[in-house]
């Protein structure tokens, strides 16, 4: 057995007894492995997230930050990673940037927070606040992608760059030439638009997400 193939084993090993299982009745290649189905129940997607320890991130984190709000949102945020705040609290968008979002949905979107579901990349922190590697992604999607899959949203709103490109696969375009577009995202329509703390950092870039989310109300 290569290195490789024994690392895709331990990772293997690692999700099934995130999922519950405790042993293997036999060992059968990868090759012939069919991907692990994640629980298609939220709580227990919660669960086998807590319980994650795939990648690094796993051994510094204080909480894992799976995401909050409507489980029948129409609408759903995306963002990149926890911040300090939401690793201390394991609850999302905490802190300023979080009181910005918040604003932006009720001001804007003409909405409660909790009738929106958000989410991130990635649901531990990284090392500091620095942008999640292609790996850490990797390793983390399947999970998101399954709360996209049970949420079904119709409309996805990418926040800042490393959500989009993660999202679409778009890593050669920047989130300022491409926010505001309507994309296809399977069955939902993805807005790029700039992160609650670019904003906080670039106030006069607030005009900008303002009219990306009045584009996203008039979808609603």
């Amino acid at each position: 057995m290569t290195h490789i193939e024994k690392a895709k084993l331990l990772k293997l090993l690692y999700q099934h007894r995130a999922m519950g299982f405790e042993y293997f009745n036999e060992y059968r290649p990868l090759a012939q492995e069919s991907p692990i189905a994640l629980p298609q129940n939220l709580s227990e997607l919660q669960k086998a997230v807590s319980a994650c320890h795939l990648c690094a991130l796993a051994k510094s984190r204080k909480n894992v930050v799976f995401g909050a709000g409507n489980l029948n949102a129409t609408l759903m945020f995306i963002g990149d990673n926890p911040g300090v705040s939401e690793d201390e609290s394991g609850e999302i968008f905490m802190g300023r940037a979080g009181e910005l979002l918040t604003k932006i949905i009720e001001n804007v979107l003409m909405l409660k927070r909790e009738d929106v579901y958000i989410a991130n990349i990635i649901k531990c922190k990284t090392p500091e606040n620095r942008v999640p590697t292609p790996e850490e992604v990797a390793t983390c999607k399947p999970y998101l992608m399954q709360q996209i899959q049970t949420i079904n949203p119709r409309i996805i709103v990418a926040l800042g760059s490393t959500s989009f490109h993660h999202l679409t696969g778009e890593y050669d375009t920047p989130i300022d030439k491409i926010r505001g577009s309507v994309l296809n995202f399977g069955q939902a329509k993805l807005i790029p638009t700039l992160h609650p703390s670019f904003l906080l950092r670039n106030p006069s870039a607030k005009k900008e997400v303002y009219a990306d989310m009045l584009k996203v109300r008039s979808m609603l």
